[in-house]
């Protein structure tokens, strides 16, 4: 036998004594961890009066936020090997709030800042047979934001801007991904998602007294995480 012969038959042993890395099966318990971005897609209404004596006063303009990272956490169990379900959540988001073309000109610049909150929950399908090392899936679900921390920035202040808030919002999510399997119990992880977030926001303007401004803002931000996960 040639020196070819016996390393190809040499690999071909080899590759039948290694293991398989099975990939997800019934009763998995998945957890990964990794850098999660928030990406607002923001599109908001015109910034309106709603209180005040000038109480029906379109300001036009529009409200953008600020992207942020954190460390975001999946936990994820396995009905059958292409079913799951899925919980998403995350440490604290950090937004920048900023108004810009308004006919109030005190109000364009930074508003203010808030944190939020976005667990989801999805229903997720994994298409391989579960031998495969590459594991894609795609997943559909609920998503409620908690917005919280809001405050007005140092500048918005001086111009007499005060009591900033953002209603909580409840949304559906959709998000593709992939798992890739290390050995039976490491895995590499990438996801894509889109959450349908709605809040109305709403400012003091404290130099025209009993006045308020508010703004509807569609913030549906694109959310992408890569991480490592393990299988219990």
């Amino acid at each position: 036998m040639n020196n070819k012969s016996l390393l190809g038959a040499s690999l071909f042993a080899l590759a039948l004594a290694a293991p398989v890395a099975h990939a997800h099966e019934a009763g998995d318990i998945l957890v990964r961890a990794g850098a999660i971005t928030v990406n607002p897609n923001t599109d908001s209404g015109s910034v309106k009066v709603d209180q005040g004596p000038i109480a029906g006063t379109n300001l036009g303009g529009k409200a953008t936020l600020s992207s942020d990272t954190q460390l975001g956490l999946n936990f994820a169990y396995m009905f059958t090997s292409h079913w799951g379900i899925e919980l998403l959540a995350a440490t604290p988001f950090s937004h920048d709030v900023k108004l810009k073309n308004t006919a109030l000109s005190p109000a364009n610049g930074k508003l203010g800042s808030l944190k939020q909150l976005p667990p989801t929950l999805s229903v997720v399908y994994y298409p391989l047979d579960s031998k495969s090392a590459f594991q894609p899936y795609v997943g559909a679900g609920i998503n409620y934001t908690w917005i919280y921390d809001e405050s007005v920035s140092g500048s918005a202040k001086q111009n007499g801007f005060s009591n900033f808030k953002a209603e909580n919002s409840w949304g559906w999510a959709a998000q593709i991904g992939a798992d890739y399997m290390i050995n039976d119990k490491w895995m590499i992880n990438a996801q894509a998602r889109y959450i349908d977030i709605n809040t109305k926001a709403t400012v003091n303007y404290n130099n025209v007294p009993g006045t308020r401004a508010k703004v509807n803002v569609d913030v549906d931000p694109f959310v992408y995480m890569v991480g490592i996960g393990y299988k219990f």
